[in-house]
């Protein structure tokens, strides 16, 4: 009986010689490989056939060092993101500071140029704040007394009139925009020469033109300037456009609307004018209006007390000739008698005392004439 060992257990060729074997084999296939790429199908063919299992080995490290480059990429972008609105910022802010600085520019360049064109005197000042009165139409303006600003001066920018100065401090000066409802200014319509004064409204949007006659010719987009003859605003001024013009055939004075010119409520630099008025004074014994109309009365009164004295006269002309008719001894009574009104009318009197002896009342002079001849037989 034959005995043979397992199948695990069979011993081929020595360890040695399988060395040798796969020693020499490796060279081979190295030198011919190359030398004569034979194994490059072989390579491809087993790089295919093995890169999903090589793929699939890498995903733990690819899942790692993708989680690794989120983390740090997102930091990277919020830090980055932070920076950029900083500088977004920072230029929005210089573009808006920039942009600012171009309209004042252009704005300062403008009254440049106004204060150039007027013949007269001129100072720049910037409007500090509105006042606190919600129902007025009013700013306040950093110069002063100080600097010259003057009570009633007009104030203008680039496009017209934006109103007036009304209060002056010794640092600044408060100023009537030209749409407070107490606010007047006289115009013309530069198209036909007429003459009005346009007033600010309660709402303080629009300015009415009052004191147009119904049949006068305004039409919209008529322009009205200054007229100069109030000696404050010099003539000539942009100052509103019409924009209705209502007729009624009930009113005697038409209903005109109009739109300031100038930006009365965005305006940021102005122009306060220094206007001198070369109207020659009043003479000072010339009367004013008022004087005059109290002496027209007094006049009239006057006239109707000497109609009421002359009948009184005539009244007493029969009185005096039936005096005259009485007999001699009577007579000094009847002097007496006018002699006694005369003397407490010269007490009243501010006359010399030696006037008021010469001085004979009216009623005894014309008593005298027409007494005398009475008495005779």
């Amino acid at each position: 009986m034959e005995y043979s060992p397992p199948p695990l257990f069979k011993q081929g060729p020595s360890a040695l010689a399988r060395l040798v074997f796969f020693v020499v084999l490796a060279l081979a296939l190295l030198i011919s490989d190359a030398r004569f790429q034979t194994l490059e199908i072989v390579r491809g063919v087993l790089g295919a056939g093995l890169y999903p299992l090589q793929r699939a080995a890498l995903v733990p490290r690819d899942i790692f060092m993708g989680a690794a480059d989120l983390a740090v990429t997102s930091a990277n972008l919020r830090n980055e993101n932070a920076t950029l609105r900083a500088k977004d910022l920072q230029l929005s802010q210089q573009a808006n500071t920039a942009a600012s600085l171009a309209a004042e520019n252009g704005h300062l360049r403008a009254l440049l140029e106004l204060s150039q064109r007027l013949t007269t005197q001129s100072l720049p000042a910037e409007i500090q704040y509105d006042t606190r009165d919600p129902f007025t139409q009013k700013v306040v303006i950093g110069r002063g007394a100080q600097q010259g600003i003057q009570n009633g001066s007009p104030v203008v920018d680039e496009d017209g009139v934006i109103g007036q100065v009304t209060r002056v401090f010794p640092l600044q000066a408060e100023v009537t925009l030209l749409t407070d409802k107490d606010q007047a200014v006289p115009v013309e319509i530069l198209r036909t020469g007429l003459r009005s004064v346009i007033y600010g409204t309660p709402k303080g949007d629009t300015l009415d033109l009052r004191f147009v006659p119904i049949s006068a010719d305004v039409q919209a987009g008529d322009e009205l300037v200054t007229s100069g003859l109030d000696g404050v605003y010099p003539p000539g001024l942009p100052v509103a456009k019409v924009v209705r013009v209502d007729r009624q055939a009930d009113t005697a004075f038409a209903r005109v609307v109009s739109l300031p010119v100038a930006a009365v409520r965005g305006a940021r630099q102005v122009l306060v004018l220094h206007v001198q008025n070369n109207a020659p004074p009043r003479p000072a014994d010339e009367p004013d209006a008022a004087t005059v109309a109290k002496d027209a009365k007094a006049k009239k009164a006057g006239k109707a007390t000497e109609g009421k004295s002359a009948t009184d006269k005539s009244a007493a002309k029969p009185a005096e000739k039936n005096a005259a008719d009485k007999s001699p001894a009577e007579k000094p009574a009847v002097k007496s008698a006018e002699k006694a009104p005369a003397k407490a009318a010269d007490k009243k009197s501010e006359k010399p005392a030696a006037d008021r002896k010469t001085e004979k009342p009216a009623a005894v002079k014309n008593a005298k004439p027409q007494a005398e001849p009475g008495a005779q037989p």
